[in-house]
């Protein structure tokens, strides 16, 4: 039964190839049935081995100065047992982690190596568990070219020798369970690479929490302690994500919406008690926020992440994001989150060069090297990489009951070629610069969201912000799409902004920017995106880009949202943009709350907000806003060619006949009186909003609130309307009194 010194030494040393071969108890077959126990602790000076009543069975025996310590049975097998162990005066009793079963079953090992473990995320990464009745964690880890895996934190003195894993070989996974561990308890992995070189700490890709930063390790969390109340929500869910639905997004930092006191960050608690009532309270359907996974660096705004399953330490615990999203679906709003499985930077806690080879990225950088970001690129083409970013998108649906995923950078993935010259990407297999692992990966993805209950099955959506004109990007796999729900509309955003940046004397030569996106408004299932790219990088914010004087910077800004409301698409707008920030968005800093202040301009800012609200009212309440925002029968041009006058009107039309909206826009200082317009139906016709109101800020040039369709035909309609037009304003009208 003697152990080799050998053995004992690349035990010591943390250089075994296999520690669970001799750790543990491990019988002898040829000797009469003995059981050799061995134990290695550097922290204990003597050890004893303790029977489950608390009696002494023995006392080991110290092979190794180190703490590596053998106790030998007779006969029979090794009985359920403890250890004492002491150093000095000090003594504690622990279990032994090395005499517990495997954590992985045969089917979990199976179709992790497949690749095709689609609830990964249930065995790997850290679970508190309870085995042979004692509670702990079990680990389990992918790192399948490494020498040696082991679990270091506090509880072993970050010493990687105490607790190595156990390899499964076909899977390429560790694994251990550690009793006594608990939640709360911070670890990181430490793996020695295929040439025997100790690589940095590194965290978890599983973890469900981390560290706040600039600490970097992972955190044991549970993810069942919050108890869900959103049920009538999740019943309802797949109306409010329907192409049919209004959907209005507000798109937040949380970071930096509004900041506590000294500049800190608000909590998930807080911001389900303030922002949630706020949106509620402007009429947005969703709100949006910027990626909320574990990230290292503030300036990234969440968008280099690498804790893809870990909620970040920024505003609180996983529970507590929880509650918030709760908070949300209780305020009858849909939460998404922006997701990122494009890239991941290269941190030396993170994914890059996990196990000490390219693992989660390409290793040729002219695949896995972005230039924008310098950030890697995720192997799309290997089937476990597939599978941990799959799981992971299923992950937010159903611990979080996230009803949206904004993809972002989708470009960046499709295109092998994307912001790289001649001779800086390798082609795919047919000569082409289409990343087909990308697109396999996307589809699939897609496919699951939308056919697992978590997913489609509860109306949650994928939503891909992507600015090329990539076909079919939000048309289903099964006909050659790559199955997102909704696209952003870059096109519209970059020529509508172009325009309303002109000066109005010269926008007439600029018309076409405006209508130019009706050709392509139905090819897919558009979002108006004006975004937080919008707002940085020297861009300024919405206010500044509008030219004029303050009255016309104001007004052009209020006309600009009455046309995007008015525009089929849904609609998403970053936060600050509805009350007029004037700076440019600083992500370090709250939003200029100050500015609704009477003595800070007030009733400007005062009053695009409430134009956003009653537009956001007006396209809830008006189906011919909304109902067919994705289809062409939806939309209709009156004038489309008026470019002398820089007014735009056009109608938008609902399911049911009769249901019909008109939007006039005039993006000129100039009031036009007796201005006619075609009308597709009779009778009277209600003013649902004038964004010149007074109640806005605007000059209250208006038509009493309604007008009367004549029987006489104009512009191609049936009816026409003499009207008079405000100067830089959007005027909507609605059929009937009560609008419909």
């Amino acid at each position: 039964m003697a152990l080799d010194t050998d053995s004992i030494a690349a035990i010591v040393a943390g250089t075994h190839a296999d520690p669970f071969a001799v750790l543990g108890p491990h019988a002898d077959e040829g000797e009469g049935g003995r059981v050799a126990l061995r134990v290695f602790r550097p922290d204990a000076e003597s050890a004893e081995v303790l029977a489950a009543d608390g009696s002494v069975l023995g006392e080991m025996r110290r092979r190794h100065e180190a703490g590596f310590f053998e106790h030998v049975f007779d006969s029979g097998d090794a009985p359920r047992y403890r250890l004492r162990l002491r150093s000095g005066a000090h003594a504690w009793e622990a279990e032994d982690p090395y005499r517990f079963p495997p954590v992985l079953g045969e089917l979990d090992q199976y179709l992790l190596a497949e690749g095709r473990h689609w609830r990964s995320f249930e065995r790997m990464g850290a679970h508190l568990d309870t085995v042979d009745g004692v509670a702990g964690v079990r680990f389990a880890v992918w790192a399948p070219n490494a020498r040696r895996v082991s679990v270091v934190g506090a509880f072993n003195n970050w010493d990687g020798r105490v607790h190595p894993m156990r390899c499964r070989l076909g899977a390429g996974i560790w694994e251990i369970f550690i009793p006594g561990l608990a939640e709360g308890d911070a670890y990181k992995y430490e793996i020695v690479s295929p040439d025997g070189h100790l690589l940095p700490q590194k965290a978890d890709p599983y973890a469900f929490a981390a560290e706040y930063r600039p600490k970097t390790a992972s955190v044991v969390a549970r993810l069942d302690k919050h108890d869900w109340r959103d049920q009538d929500w999740l019943a309802r869910r797949a109306a409010r994500n329907a192409r049919t639905a209004p959907v209005s997004i507000y798109e937040v930092h949380l970071g930096s919406w509004k900041r506590g006191e000294g500049n800190r960050f608000l909590t998930w608690r807080e911001l389900a008690a303030d922002l949630v009532p706020y949106a509620r309270d402007m009429g947005f359907t969703h709100i949006e926020v910027l990626p909320v996974h574990e990230h290292p660096f503030d300036g990234s705004w969440g968008y280099q992440p690498l804790g893809l399953y870990a909620p970040t330490a920024r505003f609180g615990t996983p529970a507590e994001f929880q509650a918030f999203v709760d908070a949300c679906h209780q305020a009858d709003i849909g939460l998404i989150i922006d997701w990122v499985p494009g890239h991941f930077p290269n941190d030396a806690h993170g994914l890059y060069e996990f196990d000490g080879t390219h693992l989660y990225e390409h290793a040729d950088p002219r695949q896995g090297y972005h230039p924008d970001w310098n950030t890697a690129i995720f192997n799309f083409g290997r089937n476990e990489i597939s599978n941990f970013l799959v799981s992971n998108a299923l992950y937010w649906l159903k611990h979080f009951h996230i009803d949206g995923l904004r993809v972002d950078a989708v470009a960046s993935m499709l295109y092998l070629d994307y912001s790289r010259k001649d001779g800086e990407w390798v082609p795919n297999r047919f000569g082409g610069r289409e990343n087909l692992e990308a697109i396999d990966f996307l589809r699939r993805m897609n496919e699951l969201v939308y056919g697992s209950e978590e997913g489609q099955g509860g109306g949650a959506v994928t939503i891909a912000e992507e600015s090329t004109a990539w076909p079919g990007v939000s048309r289903p796999a099964y006909v050659g799409g790559l199955g997102f729900g909704y696209k952003w509309n870059m096109g519209w955003m970059h020529d509508t902004l172009k325009y309303m940046g002109q000066d109005p004397i010269h926008r007439r030569w600029h018309h076409h920017e405006m209508t130019f996106g009706l050709l392509y408004a139905f090819s897919e299932n558009f979002i108006l995106p004006l975004s937080h790219d919008e707002v940085v990088h020297g861009k300024g914010s919405l206010l500044a880009r509008m030219p004029g004087d303050t009255w016309q910077k104001f007004a052009n800004l209020r006309a600009y949202f009455g046309f995007m409301w008015a525009h089929p698409g849904k609609k998403l707008l970053f936060m600050g943009g509805e009350f007029a920030q004037g700076r440019e968005w600083n992500f370090d800093a709250s939003l200029d709350w100050h500015l609704l202040d009477e003595a800070q301009g007030g009733p400007w800012h005062r009053g695009v907000q409430a134009a956003v609200r009653d537009l956001n009212a007006l396209y809830k309440a008006t189906p011919a806003l909304h109902e067919l925002d994705c289809e062409a029968e939806g939309f209709r041009w009156i004038k489309g060619n008026a470019s002398e006058e820089s007014v735009f009107v056009f109608s938008r039309h609902g399911t049911t006949p009769g249901s019909v909206a008109v939007a006039v826009c005039n993006f000129t200082p100039v009031v036009r009186e007796g201005y006619r317009i075609g009308l597709p139906e009779g009778g009277a016709w209600r003013e649902a909003i004038n964004t010149d109101g007074a109640v806005y800020g605007g000059s209250n040039v208006g038509n009493g609130g309604g007008i009367t369709a004549e029987d006489l035909p104009w512009d191609g309609c049936p009816f026409s309307a003499a009207i008079t037009v405000p100067p830089l304003a959007t005027v909507v009208f609605v059929r009937g009194p009560a609008g419909g």
